[in-house]
């Protein structure tokens, strides 16, 4: 059983898919997760939560690791039939992520297709504005994934909370507090951006953060730009990429930062397939080392 230290106001833990979670987190308990996020999609949008709850609950029974959220991943501002189960799906997380004993709904804040950043805005407050109450009336948070999922500022399928200016546009339109990111470094590397400064100045915004990083190639940058033939970013599993993680937990804790940051696995180009779960525990002790190792109690 994880006994509750101090340590553990930041837990390190990885990604499970929801539907299987009563199945897939027993197999890996063992390696020492501390806490799970659930993740659903498209295909989940008829699950039946209360349901998984009694049964993820019943494995994690007297382990002392938690849910930290659930993730629901899917276009909530499209117009389709699909879009719509999905904002339903989205509703009924927040509805029964207590049953999980969690707070935190994260997900992306979708994206009208083919529109910029500030056209996508009023719908973002459309959406966003009754499921914001929602979740404050219930004590839950919802983080915004900053994934870019292939778009621009100017035009995109998928999610708009990618880029620290369309940040500034989403919360000054909806600036109710239980609104929030879900941040990683590694898709602010692969826009150029330095994630420490971000993190610094958004840090009391990160309500939950995917524990994935990235390597920038910038000899190829150099030679070939960043529109060329030739790959000059990938994603990777913390551990073998190019961020500080000590630092990244250092400006977490400065700034009062208390939750998980959940290991985002099955991009690495190198530790996928049968190396993938050794990435992902090798991960797990490195982000434990760099938020100091194992707790150790001041002499009285």
């Amino acid at each position: 059983m994880i006994e509750p230290t101090p340590v553990l106001d930041i837990r390190i833990g990885t990604l499970v898919p929801g539907p299987r979670a009563p199945e897939y987190i027993p197999q890996i308990l063992k390696y020492g997760f501390e806490s799970f996020s659930l993740t659903f999609g498209n295909d989940d949008v008829d699950i039946d939560l209360q349901k998984l709850a009694e049964r993820v609950k019943a494995v994690l029974d007297g382990t002392g690791v938690v849910i930290s959220s659930l993730g629901v991943f899917g276009n909530p501002l499209g117009e389709t039939s699909q879009d719509e189960k999905l904002r339903e799906l989205f509703a009924r997380a927040i509805d029964s992520v207590s049953l999980f004993g969690a707070n935190i709904v994260a997900g992306f804040a979708g994206r009208v297709p083919g529109a910029s950043i500030p056209d996508s805005i009023p719908r973002f407050k459309t959406v966003f504005g009754p499921l914001a109450k929602r979740a404050a009336d219930r004590g839950v948070r919802i983080a915004f994934e900053n994934c870019a999922m292939g778009g621009t500022w100017w035009s995109g399928d998928w999610n708009i909370a990618h880029n620290p200016d369309a940040w500034e546009l989403m919360f000054d339109a909806l600036p109710d507090e239980n609104l929030g990111l879900e941040w990683e470094p590694c898709h602010q590397l692969i826009q150029l951006i330095d994630p420490l400064p971000q993190l610094r100045k958004w840090v009391k915004k990160v309500f939950h953060l995917h524990g994935k990083d990235a390597t920038i190639r910038w000899d190829v940058i150099r030679e070939h730009g960043i529109q060329g033939n030739v790959p000059w970013c990938f994603h990777r599993t913390p551990g073998f990429g190019d961020t500080n993680w000590a630092d990244i937990i250092s400006e977490l804790r400065l700034g009062g930062f208390r939750g998980s940051i959940d290991i985002e696995g099955w991009h690495d180009p190198v530790y996928r397939d049968e190396l993938e779960m050794t990435g992902q525990v090798h991960a797990l002790e490195y982000l434990k080392w760099c938020r100091g190792g194992s707790y150790v109690p001041n002499p009285r």
